[in-house]
């Protein structure tokens, strides 16, 4: 299973990636594969706000409904309308076309301590 460079990741099998100082997140591999094809996800409104470590979003597959929780702190700036359309973009392409959401004003030190592509794969035992 490859890893894309530059990701970070928690326990609960969601990725950050940082374009600036916006957080790209979506959910793992690993995670679309234990879930299933994809067929619903439930986005946040734009302009909310978000917790670390707490319900993002909601996503539904063929097996069953699960929470996406928020690996950062921050505000929704915008979140991937195509997914609406067409949830299997997740499975497809989870760390490019199947992100979920893009945050705003996170923090740097919530940022510092989520996993490394190699803490992530030892969690997994790859």
């Amino acid at each position: 299973m490859e890893f894309p460079s530059g990701y970070k990741f928690t326990k609960d099998h969601e990725w950050v990636r940082m374009e600036g100082d916006v957080a790209v997140v979506g959910i793992t591999e690993f995670a679309q594969s234990e879930l299933g094809e994809l067929v619903f996800v439930e986005l946040p409104e734009v302009g909310k706000g978000v917790k670390q470590h707490g319900t993002m979003c909601v996503v539904e597959s063929t097996k069953a409904a699960s929470d996406v929780y928020s690996p950062l702190s921050g505000s929704v700036s915008a979140v991937n309308e195509a997914l609406s359309a067409d949830p299997s973009l997740i499975n497809k392409a989870p760390y490019t076309e199947g992100w979920m959401v893009k945050l705003s004003g996170v923090s740097g030190d919530e940022l510092a301590g989520l996993m490394s592509a190699e803490d992530y794969k030892k969690l997994l035992g790859k």
